[in-house]
C-alpha cells in the first residue's frame, strides 16, 4: 500500500483525498502536523489561499520538513496554490512582486491570478507531457511565465487574452499544475504522479 499524504491546512484538500481513495493501493493520510509526514510515499498540496497556506506551513514547522524531504527525493505534487508554494519566483498579476511566503522548491516563475478573478474561471483540456490531455479546472488559476534547469514546463495552454502560458511544469521529484486535476476527477494524472514513487 503506496501512502500519499495531502497537506491539510486549507484548500480543497478532501477532494485530493477522495480521488486518491479511489485508486487501488492508496492510502491517502491528512498532513496537519510534522508526524503526520512519517512513513509518507509522497505528498500532496492542494489548492486554496495560498498566502494562507504558507503561514500554516511555517507557523507549525512544516515547511523545514517539507523542504527537507523533498531534498531528499520525496515526490510532491502541488496544484494551484500548491504550485505557487512550490515555485522560486511569484509575482501577482495586478500588483506584481508579493514577497509572500513559498517553499522554493522549483525553478518555475509564477503569477498569480494570471487568468482573473473568479468569475473568469474556466475549464479546459490541456496536452501535459508524459499524461496526455488533461481536463483542468482553472479557478482564480496561477500561469507558469518561465522555468529554468533542471525545472520545464511540461503543458500548455492558449488563453484568448495572454496567449500562451505554462499550466504544468517537472522537477526532478516534483509536479507542479496550475489547475485542479481533482475537480475534474483525472485519475491519470495522479497515476503519473505516483509513478515518481518507484523513480
Amino acid at each position: 500500500m503506496v501512502k500519499v499524504g495531502v497537506l491539510a491546512l486549507q484548500g480543497d484538500f478532501l477532494e485530493h483525498i477522495q480521488i486518491l481513495r479511489e485508486i487501488e493501493g492508496v492510502e491517502p493520510v491528512a498532513v496537519k502536523r510534522i508526524d503526520d509526514l512519517k512513513g509518507v510515499d509522497a505528498l500532496v498540496i492542494p489548492g486554496g489561499e495560498s498566502t494562507t497556506i504558507g503561514l500554516l506551513l511555517s507557523s507549525r514547522g512544516l515547511d523545514t520538513k517539507v523542504v527537507e524531504l523533498a531534498e531528499k527525493g520525496l515526490p510532491i505534487m502541488g496544484t494551484c496554490a500548491g504550485a505557487i508554494l512550490l515555485a522560486a519566483k511569484v509575482a501577482d498579476r495586478v500588483v506584481g512582486e508579493t514577497n509572500q511566503f513559498t517553499l522554493k522548491l522549483m525553478n518555475i516563475e509564477v503569477v498569480r491570478n494570471i487568468f482573473g478573478r473568479q468569475r473568469d474561471s474556466f475549464i479546459s483540456t490541456v496536452r501535459v507531457e508524459n499524461i496526455g490531455l488533461v481536463k483542468g479546472a482553472f479557478i482564480r488559476a496561477p500561469g507558469i511565465k518561465s522555468a529554468w534547469p533542471p525545472a520545464r514546463v511540461t503543458g500548455y495552454i492558449n488563453h484568448p487574452s495572454i496567449g500562451e502560458i505554462g499550466v504544468a511544469a517537472e522537477q526532478n521529484n516534483m509536479l507542479a499544475l496550475t489547475f485542479h486535476p481533482e475537480i475534474t476527477g483525472e485519475k491519470g494524472v495522479y497515476k503519473y504522479f505516483l509513478s515518481f514513487i518507484k523513480r
